[in-house]
């Protein structure tokens, strides 16, 4: 009878394993990797923006007039 039982068991959290997860779960997942995604482009932003502030302006392409795109 242990056997059996064991077996059914086994069987049912085999069952409930290969489910996987629920809608709410899989939304949960979703919102909780957008959260890390943007915190780590914030993050990298906030790392740039000094480098990009004190980067030296190119005194050539300053001093040249835009060039205009002709219409068509």
């Amino acid at each position: 009878m242990k056997k059996v039982l064991s077996l059914i068991a086994v069987a049912v959290m085999v069952t409930m394993v290969s489910c996987g997860p629920s809608a709410e779960e899989k939304a949960k997942i979703d919102a909780e990797a957008k959260r890390v995604l943007d915190s780590a482009a914030a993050a990298a932003t906030a790392a740039i923006e000094p480098a990009v502030e004190a980067a030296p302006v190119d005194s050539a392409a300053a001093a040249a007039p835009a060039a205009e795109a002709p219409a068509h």
